[in-house]
């Protein structure tokens, strides 16, 4: 969109320069345009979640796995995660590692970065391998301070900066978000496997951190333990570490490597 400057009743001096410069920017774009193959990467594509306080953890899984994934960095925000979401959906997307599932905390709390009840449906839809964990689900984020509704002043808070007040989600809260997540794991026919780090969930997540809570975080995973019907293609994996640990990312990448082989071992099997 252009600003008109001055109201289109008519053609002027603004108006038609006006015009024309936008006429001159669309025609920019389209001869500018490349095709999907001319900007496509050959190598296949992964989508992760990942929010400030996973990014060790995903910035480390990355790594170990841009040698022969393109790998494409979603901020859970909510509109991030339904970006993602939407490439699965369209096929552009190979694999997931939904590692910051954080978007639920703020859809049943009422934050300001919240999911959508379709949250994980693109993968029940396609039924293909998933592999999540429980990111950032002790946090629900608001803007400033005093945009926090008046129910949850009492509250534990982390100013994230002047303009992200985070809070602690609670012991209930917890129960509930395992609930949900687990009844949508039920739905997906792919194989799944999701994450519980026990060391934590997040950066604040830890012992001496703002949001360390073990009883919290332990009410999350037996929520999850309890609601998952678990089989062989579908299951919980508790690990010791927190979640930005180096232990952990390789935990996740050794198992995303058991489902997924690497297009080097997909032209060999040719």
């Amino acid at each position: 969109m252009m600003y008109s400057v001055a109201d289109v009743q008519g053609s002027n001096s603004i108006t038609r320069e006006v015009l024309a410069n936008g006429a001159a920017a669309r025609t920019g774009m389209v001869r500018a345009r490349r095709s999907r193959q001319e900007v496509t990467s050959d190598k296949p594509a992964v989508g992760l979640t990942m929010f400030g306080v996973t990014t060790p953890c995903v910035q480390a899984v990355s790594a170990a796995l841009e040698a022969d994934y393109d790998c494409l960095v979603f901020h859970a925000t909510g509109t991030g995660g339904r970006s993602m979401e939407k490439l699965v959906d369209s096929g552009m997307l190979s694999a997931v590692l939904d590692l910051t599932t954080t978007e639920v905390c703020d859809m049943l709390a009422g934050g300001v970065f919240a999911a959508t009840e379709d949250r994980f449906g693109a993968s029940i839809r396609v039924g293909k391998p998933y592999i999540g964990a429980c990111g950032a689900l002790d946090m629900v984020n608001f803007g400033p301070p005093d945009t926090v509704p008046e129910r949850y002043r009492d509250r534990l808070f982390y100013e994230h900066n002047p303009q992200v007040t985070l809070m602690r989600t609670t012991v209930e809260e917890n129960r509930e978000m395992g609930r949900w997540i687990g009844a949508r794991l039920n739905q997906m026919t792919g194989p799944v496997r999701f994450f519980l780090p026990e060391g934590g969930v997040s950066l604040l997540d830890a012992p001496g951190k703002s949001f360390w809570d073990p009883e919290a975080d332990a009410a999350l995973f037996d929520a999850l333990e309890a609601t998952v019907t678990q089989s062989s293609t579908r299951q919980l994996i508790r690990v010791p570490d927190n979640i930005n640990d180096p232990a952990f990312a390789e935990t996740v990448v050794q198992t995303f490597r058991s489902l997924h082989s690497t297009p080097r071992q997909r032209v060999n099997e040719r």
